[in-house]
């Protein structure tokens, strides 16, 4: 993989991962909010813009990476964001991973690596 294009995918993943883990954090609100009160809380709160920017920071990534490579490669690399942000829920908001998802993790990392190596 040539290095713009490298870079460029490196960038989607931080940038899809930050804007998840910030969506997250963005609806992780007290209890008792509710409806109209849950929205108005998450939108006073950093977090919820920090994740819209960088989604749309990483839509232009995303179009930069697409076009060094082709379709069928780009969205099978794209796919590592899966992993990445799986991780990234257990170290940051102590999600569980269990058996059947950490065999997810390794199945689409080895789909990665094969796509990867032929790129």
């Amino acid at each position: 993989m040539q290095p713009l294009a490298l870079g460029l995918w490196m960038a989607n993943a931080t940038l899809d991962t930050c804007g998840q883990l910030a969506f997250k954090a963005a609806a992780n609100t007290p209890a008792q909010s509710t409806g109209i009160a849950h929205w108005q809380y998450m939108l006073k709160r950093p977090w919820l813009w920090l994740g819209i920017t960088c989604y749309i920071a990483e839509f232009f990534a995303w179009i930069a990476f697409l076009s060094l490579l082709p379709l069928s490669e780009g969205v099978l690399l794209g796919s590592i964001n899966i992993v990445i942000v799986m991780l990234a829920g257990r170290l940051f908001f102590g999600e569980r991973l269990t058996p059947m998802r950490v065999t997810g993790i390794l199945l689409v990392s080895l789909g990665v690596l094969l796509v990867g190596s032929s790129a």
